[in-house]
């Protein structure tokens, strides 16, 4: 078994073949928001709910508390921005891969947007980080969306499609996009792309069954998972809405009976 497979074990549930992964790398382009005051408190909860992994920024990496590595696999962002630069869909690299396996990643996660004016260097920093991460051993997510002038709508199945399989091209072991709205819409998406489609979450959900629902329907059409933060560790009971996602990623559960147990 290689590196990269030993550690992709650590993400991915070994029964099901999907993940639960929560972002925790807001902090950069918000601030201290709701949920990431206190991280290693949150991520206590996240892996009592049984959360598979969850994705930092390197500083915040010794101040996570004892369950990561023991309960919850470590992917570390290497791409930032923040809410006041001129850009923030310019994304740009903010550590390496070396840095990252030095302090225990089991993966590294990379940001990319397609359809602006800097296009070219992410995409080209993406090339790059993922021939490092080759070379390691260590898998590479992909955080990949289409936002620019050049993009339609965010969730343009055509403009998706093409972040998932530019992705794969790229050398990504796994890709994070947006969820298309409809099951027959993402099996696009999953049948265009060899690697692994987890979703996003994007901003707060209105409801719990909404976001349930969303997961659900994802995994229907071929999705390996989320990775979904501020409407898990943002929710009132982190725990809860962190076990019924995972009953309906693991379980096949539905949105209705996974959060009523």
């Amino acid at each position: 078994m290689t590196g990269k497979a030993i550690r992709l074990r650590r993400i991915f549930d070994n029964m099901s073949g999907r993940t639960v992964i929560v972002p925790m790398d807001h902090g950069i382009s918000l601030g201290p928001v709701k949920g990431i005051e206190n991280i290693g408190s949150t991520v206590g909860k996240l892996a009592e709910g049984g959360a598979s992994a969850i994705v930092v920024h390197k500083g915040l990496v010794p101040f996570l508390g004892p369950a990561v590595g023991a309960k919850l696999g470590l992917i570390v962002h290497i791409s930032a921005s923040t809410s006041l630069s001129p850009d923030p869909n310019y994304k740009i690299l903010v550590a390496s891969a070396d840095a990252a396996a030095s302090i225990g990643a089991d993966a590294i996660s990379i940001h990319c947007n397609i359809g602006g004016d800097n296009e070219e260097k992410m995409v080209a920093d993406f090339g790059a980080v993922a021939d490092r991460c080759r070379e390691l051993g260590m898998p590479l997510l992909a955080m990949c969306y289409p936002r620019g002038k050049s993009v339609k709508s965010a969730f343009d199945v055509d403009a998706i499609k093409l972040c998932a399989r530019m992705s794969a091209e790229l050398g990504a072991d796994i890709v994070k996009t947006s969820y298309t709205g409809s099951i027959d819409t993402f099996k696009e998406v999953v049948r265009g792309t060899p690697i692994p489609v987890v979703i996003a979450g994007g901003p707060k959900m209105d409801s719990d069954e909404a976001l349930l629902q969303m997961v659900h329907d994802s995994i229907q059409a071929g999705g390996k998972g989320v990775s979904i933060g501020r409407n898990v560790f943002q929710h009132d009971d982190v725990i809860g809405i962190t076990r019924a996602m995972g009953r309906v990623v693991f379980e096949d559960m539905s949105p209705k009976d996974a959060y009523r147990r």
